[in-house]
């Protein structure tokens, strides 16, 4: 379910966002090696917004997903099954333009949005 949730467009756009007012109105998605995704993130007010996009390296379902963004920075996701839970840990290379803290603070937003949303779905399936 969590591999489900992570990776296809239409629940993408649900959870892919650091705050509240911004949101993700599109969501492109091909999940093999050497393929690519773009999320387009805008701010709700639509003051700003921009193509989060990369090519998958490497993709093992439900374990691992690597991918190279755009600009050639690297991102690394492990999913890894803890009693039943599933855990992710994200790496990522950093750019330059933000402080290192504010990058942090967006992406771990992003995997707080994440579990939120995941929790949700699952709680209404039951």
């Amino acid at each position: 379910m969590v591999w489900m949730y992570w990776t296809e467009p239409r629940h993408v756009k649900k959870w892919n966002n650091a705050s509240p007012d911004w949101h993700t109105p599109k969501a492109e998605n091909d999940l093999r090696e050497g393929r690519m995704f773009n999320y387009r993130m805008e701010a709700k007010d639509g003051s700003y917004g921009f193509d989060f996009w990369g090519t998958y390296d490497e993709i093992e379902p439900n374990h691992k997903i690597t991918f190279t963004l755009g600009d050639g920075r690297w991102v690394g996701i492990q999913f890894i099954d803890v009693n039943g839970q599933t855990q992710i840990t994200e790496i990522f290379e950093a750019e330059d333009t933000n402080p290192l803290d504010l990058q942090k603070t967006g992406w771990q937003s992003i995997l707080d949005n994440f579990k939120q949303y995941v929790e949700s779905e699952s709680n209404q399936e039951k």
